[in-house]
């Protein structure tokens, strides 16, 4: 899992390795995220990211239904401000 942003600030770490002997769904996938930082916003900050799993965006998709390979990376990405 890698924390960009005010994601990576609510983390306080840049990444998190996540061991797993089969696909997680994406849901157990922030779970486990949130139960590595707990006390912390992360949940907050997690609730408005985009999610890349792989290089493939996740969307309007039930998180249930989304599938995470072992060795897969997980990206959250919180909006950017740009010009």
């Amino acid at each position: 899992m890698r924390y960009w942003a005010s994601a990576r600030a609510a983390a306080g770490v840049e990444a998190d390795l996540l061991p797993a002997s089969g696909p997680l769904t994406l849901t157990e996938v922030l779970r486990e995220a949130l139960a590595l930082h707990p006390g912390t916003r992360l949940g907050d900050v997690l609730a408005i990211c985009s999610v890349l799993v792989g290089d493939r965006p996740v969307t309007a998709e039930d998180p249930g239904a989304v599938l995470v390979p072992p060795g897969s990376t997980v990206e959250f990405l919180p909006p950017f401000a740009g010009g």
